[in-house]
């Protein structure tokens, strides 16, 4: 029982090397015959008895030098004596010297491989298993000089986002940096970069296996498509022909994979033995519990700590902090984090190994995501809420059975904004929100005309407060819009359609035109057609908020645009945010640290616990939540709790949450160990109490399944809203945010300073600023390459950006066909040739109008034919700029004839004609 520090260290080195599968022998009772991984206690070198010495099939192969625990913070002061011992010859043995060298205290272990390039000792939460030494052993480098062998990577297929990530990725991997984050904007392709350097890995190095952590399952199921149809640019076989990928559904883990895909609620689960439901990983756990003390996990001999050599963690910036840390301090690998939006705890994690900074900004510049205007609209109510009156009757409603009934109102209540939507519904207010955005549409998205003469509403998305806001909202735009049930749907994890196929639906067909959720495709979902997002809930976390706006960024292709949005004139080059809440003016914070108690929702204390939480801050939390909820519900409600329960009342559950922690029932139990184990070491003695401690936690969190939390959750919510039917709406303020005007303003000063700066270089820009007669000079390939110099120059320039920029300032006469024409009329703009900016089309049909009917005045008259000609001609100068004799004998005039047509039509004065339009068309 009175061990010294040393022999306690000892002991702890021999549990967990017996847990890792170590047989440890004396060397008096010498036998390495016993197992294929032995560990001899003080055996002899020539410089003096080492601690262990660790031996696979006989052979030696490392050695374990220990330490008492208070050594722990001077541990690599030790690290040279460990070597020394590596180094040296073994009793009776000619060996070389050993590879795997660790420095422990039982209980802060540091292991140096010296296979390794630069051997640099790294912490291990355990030991290695010996099956694992011996694979190590078999290949004949390590993982980490294997890294020194990747070779240059294909870039064919990769934008140069991706290739600036994944170069300067494996470069950090080769000096052996332990944590890397890369940071890319939402819709550059995240998951693609990621896939593309693990393919690299499991192909050129020795990494075994990779696990892709995701923090939803809604994350972990997109993640295990995207590796489904990967293609990589050096082979023609998919991925999951070349590997296997599995992504984990429960406790089970196959050996015969190596790609694994999970959520770190699940991983957390495996690692403590525990089922987890389903439903536990349908959002992000940062959002649940946090307990104070954090239960520690322990070594899982099915899921060692070297099980995976990378970890890619996605959306790293949610859910590797607090309690889910510890999942990633377990494993001995490589952390590469993705994330769009990184904070300050996010850099300090990675230890600031910033491999890859790509902002929306930029990815807006690089034409790999579109940028967005905001449009407000603020109401009365939202802004201040209202006032139910006394001796008015107000309507209540149950908030899961929507039954009504009406009930005097005894007093004057006021309601705040916040109030709205969750205690008081205002219809009214919702109903002023969409009518308004429904009137203001041609406003926000000009020339959007189905073939009915109707405005087209873009694909759009309205993010609620709750479901019950959802369904709310949803009823209202079907009203409002005239609309049947399809046209719009809710795609929340408690949506009665199946929320997949509808956000299908919403991804690829022409309906549902509006969706509605809360939480689901907040974030990491891609839905490319969407143009509109409709915030009517607030968030306050700015990372989040920046998630939930990168669902409009993505960019689309034309024709898949038209696909679903057939009226759409031009590729989409922009979204907008309604604001119809205040979302883009209100204080952002950079995290969102969980409120502690009492502030903590039910459904959190409940999740936290379904996960294998055991803090006794959330016992006694979900004890007091529980005995409330004892005293609001009816008896029929208190069966059903128990029929969900098994048969344990609520009072009973109370009574063993609270048992769970209670000193004198954890004495009693320290009592009863230490009867059973008379002359045991202490630390055998606190190993059994903390088993016998965890088994009174877990009997009392094992009654919390998902049906019964389920049922817990919705029993209180049973208890109703007020419906304020008596407070009508009205608009305060509509219309483009003035931030919208400032960018603008600064797009068109840029493209004006641009255009001035290269005026007298660039031969395009010479014939625009000469003489008029100059301009039938211009050909296609000039224009071309002149979009082309403006886009090298500064991408953000693109020119149908610099005409939405006009649009947001002054008055402009219609959209253009393409980027080419919308140049010319730009160009035209900043030359002060036309006063208000106009698609060149349209000026070509006015100067053609101008120039025909002065022909026509004249003694000429053209035939029939002739017309259609000079017609084709115009379209065609409207869309490349210039005509030239040659140009006749291709597409559209080769199919009328071509060159020898027009010449039978106009005789000699075809090419007078041709000079003729040329110059007039570009007046």
């Amino acid at each position: 029982m009175n061990q010294n520090p040393e022999q306690i260290a000892r002991d702890n080195i021999d549990k967990q090397l017996i847990s890792c599968g170590w047989v440890v022998q004396n060397r008096s009772q010498l036998n390495l015959n016993a197992s294929p991984g032995v560990a001899v206690r003080e055996y002899q070198t020539d410089v003096g008895p080492a601690d262990y010495i660790l031996f696979i099939d006989g052979k030696p192969v490392g050695v374990i030098e220990a330490k008492r625990k208070e050594q722990a913070e001077v541990l690599s002061v030790h690290e040279d004596q460990a070597e020394g011992y590596s180094e040296a010859k073994l009793k009776y043995l000619n060996n070389e010297k050993l590879p795997f060298v660790y420095v422990s205290t039982g209980v802060i272990t540091k292991l140096t491989d010296f296979r390794d390039p630069k051997p640099r000792a790294r912490v291990v939460f355990s030991f290695h298993r010996p099956e694992t030494m011996r694979e190590w052993l078999r290949k004949q480098k390590s993982l980490r000089k294997s890294l020194q062998e990747l070779n240059e990577l294909p870039t064919a297929g990769l934008r140069d986002c991706q290739i600036r990530a994944i170069t300067r990725l494996e470069r950090s991997f080769k000096v052996n940096k332990p944590r890397a984050l890369i940071q890319m904007a939402t819709g550059s392709g995240k998951t693609f970069t990621a896939i593309t350097f693990v393919y690299r890995l499991l192909k050129y190095t020795n990494a075994k296996r990779i696990l892709f952590l995701v923090d939803t399952k809604n994350l972990g199921e997109q993640a295990e498509q995207e590796f489904m149809s990967y293609l990589p640019n050096d082979d023609n076989r998919k991925f999951t022909e070349l590997y296997g990928v599995h992504r984990l559904k429960s406790k089970y883990i196959p050996d015969d994979n190596q790609v694994y895909i999970s959520t770190i609620q699940r991983l957390y689960a495996v690692l403590k033995g525990q089922d987890l439901e389903e439903s536990a990983e349908e959002v992000n756990p940062n959002e649940r519990w946090q307990p104070r003390e954090v239960p520690p996990i322990e070594y899982n001999e099915k899921l060692p700590p070297e099980y995976f050599d990378f970890i890619v963690i996605d959306e790293c910036h949610r859910s590797i902090y607090n309690l889910w840390m510890q999942v990633l301090d377990y494993f001995d690998a490589f952390q590469v984090g993705l994330t769009a939006t990184p904070d300050n705890r996010t850099f300090a994690y990675f230890q600031q190994n910033i491999v890859s900074e790509y902002s929306h900004e930029m990815a807006v510049a690089d034409g790999v995501n579109v940028g967005y205007d905001v449009y407000l609209i603020e109401t009365k109510v939202t802004r201040q809420g209202a006032t139910l009156w006394k001796g008015e009757y107000v309507e209540y409603r149950e908030r899961l059975s929507r039954k009504k009934r009406l009930e005097l109102q005894d007093e004057d209540e006021a309601y705040s904004a916040n109030q709205l939507d969750r205690d008081i519904v205002n219809p009214n207010q919702i109903r002023m929100v969409i009518r308004t955005f429904k009137e203001h549409l041609l406003e926000m998205f000009p020339d959007r005309i189905d073939a009915d003469g109707n405005p087209e509403v873009p694909k759009t998305l309205v993010f609620a407060k709750t479901d019950s806001h959802a369904d709310d909202i949803i009823q209202i735009i079907r009203e409002e819009f005239n609309e049947e049930n399809r046209f719009c749907k809710k795609i929340t994890y408690k949506a009665d359609d199946n929320p997949k196929s509808v956000l299908a639906s919403f991804r690829n067909d022409y309906h549902p035109r509006i969706a509605v959720t809360v939480d689901m495709i907040a974030t990491g979902t891609d839905v490319k057609p969407l143009e509109c997002l409709l915030f009517m809930r607030d968030v306050k976390s700015r990372n989040y908020f920046e998630q939930m706006k990168g669902r409009g960024t993505r960019v689309i292709n034309f024709d898949d645009l038209k696909k679903v949005s057939p009226s759409a004139k031009i590729t989409k080059d922009h979204f907008v945010i309604v604001d119809a809440i205040g979302v883009t003016k209100s204080l952002k914070t950079d995290s969102r640290p969980l409120e502690k108690k009492p502030g903590v929702a039910l459904k959190d204390l409940l999740g936290a616990i379904a996960v294998g939480a055991r803090d006794e801050e959330l016992y006694t939390s979900l004890a007091n939540r529980l005995t409330r909820l004892d005293k609001q519900i009816t008896e029929k409600e208190r069966a059903k709790f128990e029929e969900k329960s098994g048969g344990i009342s609520v009072s009973q559950v109370v009574k063993d949450l609270l048992n769970a922690f209670n000193p004198d029932t954890l004495e009693d139990i320290r009592e009863q160990v230490e009867k059973e184990m008379p002359g045991a070491a202490s630390v055998d003695v606190d190993a059994k109490v903390k088993e016998r401690e965890a088994d009174l936690q877990n009997k009392a969190a094992r009654v919390f399944t998902g049906e019964l939390n389920e049922y817990i959750e919705n029993v209180r919510k049973t208890h109703e809203q007020k419906i304020d039917l008596l407070n009508p709406d009205e608009i305060v303020n509509v219309g483009w945010d003035k931030n919208n005007k400032d960018k603008a303003t600064e797009i068109v000063q840029s493209f004006t300073d641009w255009i001035n700066t290269h005026k007298d270089e660039i031969l395009a820009l010479q014939i625009f600023y000469g003489q008029p007669f100059r301009r039938r000079e211009l050909t296609f390939t000039m224009i071309k390459e002149l979009v082309e110099q403006l886009l090298l120059d500064k991408p953000v320039l693109a020119p149908l950006n610099i005409w939405r920029a006009y649009e947001q300032l002054e008055r402009v006469s219609g959209k253009p066909k393409n980027e080419m024409v919308a140049l010319v009329a730009l160009i035209r703009k900043a030359a002060g040739i036309d006063v208000v900016l106009t698609p060149y089309d349209k000026t070509v049909d006015k100067n053609f109008q101008t120039w025909l009917f002065k022909k026509q005045a004249g003694p000429l008259k053209f035939t029939k034919e002739q017309m259609e000609w000079l017609y084709m001609l115009k379209d065609q100068l409207a869309t490349s700029v210039h005509v030239d004799i040659e140009d006749l004998d291709y597409t559209p005039f080769d199919a009328n004839g071509g060159r020898g047509r027009m010449w039978q039509l106009f005789g000699e004065n075809m090419e007078t004609i041709l000079n003729e339009l040329n110059e007039a068309l570009a007046a």
